[in-house]
């Protein structure tokens, strides 16, 4: 199999931007947000979820490793205001907080 990035990772990846916990709370309403944990390539589930690979995306749920957001989640987020990417594979819009070592 090829090793390079496939085009739908590229196309992904040039969607992903920084966002605030302010924009994202229309989308959290609607139970429209995936969590993706930040050991997690975001653009990797991305890929995984546009192509509806069901077996991996369920493994990374039951791993906890991506998952809707939670109420618990989502107060912390409102707290911390940390930030935070996203890329929109609809109808989810997958976020994950952005390592950062600037506090």
């Amino acid at each position: 199999m090829n090793e390079e990035p496939s085009t739908l990772y590229a196309k992904l990846l040039g969607e992903t931007a920084p966002i605030t916990w302010q924009e994202l709370q229309p989308f959290f309403a609607r139970g429209a947000l995936l969590w993706v944990d930040s050991d997690q390539d975001l653009i990797e589930v991305a890929e995984a979820v546009a192509e509806n690979r069901q077996e991996l995306v369920a493994a990374w749920l039951e791993a906890g490793r991506i998952a809707v957001l939670s109420d618990t989640r989502a107060e912390d987020l409102l707290n911390r205001d940390p930030s935070l990417w996203a890329v929109v594979v609809a109808p989810w819009v997958l976020v994950q907080e952005r390592a950062e070592k600037k506090h």
